[in-house]
């Protein structure tokens, strides 16, 4: 793995930081760009081996990703966590901050049991070109079905003289993650109901399959159960940051043994590009949803997945 250049790290980084967040799995592309491209980036970026120092490479980059999400929200994680905070201490939900703390808790037991559990094996078994182009083509389908089968939004009620608490709900838009407008949304989110935060978690856990997008799928999940697209997108968003967090996080020792020897400069290379990619893919993508929907993702995963496999199988 000593041979893993700057320039691969950069471009990878890069990539990881916009596909983990843009619904068109950051596994998939990880897998598949080097099987493109060939010689060196194959030989280096092998994700499947099952000591593969690339993936504490990969690490580094989940780590920034996730780094670049809590910038991003920072003023939304500092209301949830003291709601969390203050939950404990009085041992009552009674906050929409608090609601939508114990949501994301919720939220992220499926997967990362699944992870704990699947990780591995889906790597080392399915983390190879041919099935991550399939499963990308496949995501594609499940973006399509996703807004085919959607369920509206509920028409927010309009605040009135005789509307008052529960009835005078703010309207469904996810603006700028600032001020009261995504207190807001989160208010919006935290009355969601205990199955509906669970369903959305695990949905998730169908992006352990290389090309199965860990947004996407979560964003699907929301948006069958009701939610606006620009709230499925910020659920999704807010689900992502502890689990991509807990998932860097467990396997960061793998940095500072065998597997990250030689490799210092370049993780900290690449992991700069997938803060930097991360911070802008989000707040493109938070404004994006607020008016657009999953169809332009659906067809490039159609296209990419779909021209990878017959390219593969050409060779």
């Amino acid at each position: 793995m000593t041979g893993l250049s700057y320039l691969e790290a950069i471009v990878v980084g890069a990539l990881q930081g916009v596909s983990e967040l843009f619904p068109i799995s950051s596994l998939g592309h990880s897998v598949l760009l080097p099987a493109l491209i060939g010689g060196s980036w194959a030989r280096d970026l092998n994700v499947s081996a099952p000591e593969s120092p690339y993936l504490a490479f990969i690490v580094g980059l989940h780590v920034a990703t996730a780094l670049a999400l809590l910038v991003f929200f920072w003023r939304d994680w500092a209301r949830i966590l003291t709601g969390l905070f203050t939950s404990l201490r009085d041992r009552r939900v009674h906050t929409p901050d608090q609601r939508l703390a114990w949501l994301l808790v919720l939220g992220t037991i499926p997967v990362g049991l699944t992870g704990l559990l699947l990780e591995h094996l889906f790597r080392t078994t399915l983390g190879r070109p041919l099935p991550a182009a399939a499963f990308l083509l496949l995501n594609a389908v499940v973006l399509t079905l996703g807004e085919r089968l959607r369920r509206p939004a509920p028409v927010p009620a309009m605040a009135g003289p005789e509307q008052s608490g529960a009835e005078a709900r703010p309207e469904p838009y996810l603006a700028e993650a600032t001020g009261a407008s995504s207190a807001e949304a989160d208010e919006r989110l935290s009355a969601m109901p205990t199955r509906s935060a669970f369903l959305i978690g695990a949905a998730q856990t169908l992006a352990l399959l290389p090309g199965i997008s860990r947004s996407g799928v979560s964003m699907v999940a929301g948006l069958r159960l009701g939610l606006s697209h620009a709230e499925a997108a910020r659920f999704s968003f807010l689900l992502a940051t502890p689990v991509i967090l807990a998932a860097g996080v467990l396997k960061v020792p793998d940095l500072f043994g065998p597997l990250g020897a030689g490799i210092g400069g370049q993780v900290l290379a690449g992991s700069v590009a997938s803060f930097l990619s991360a911070l802008l893919a989000v707040r493109f993508l938070t404004r994006y949803f607020e008016a657009r929907t999953l169809y332009p993702f659906a067809a490039y995963c159609a296209i990419a997945g779909a021209g990878s496999f017959l390219w593969l199988i050409s060779r």
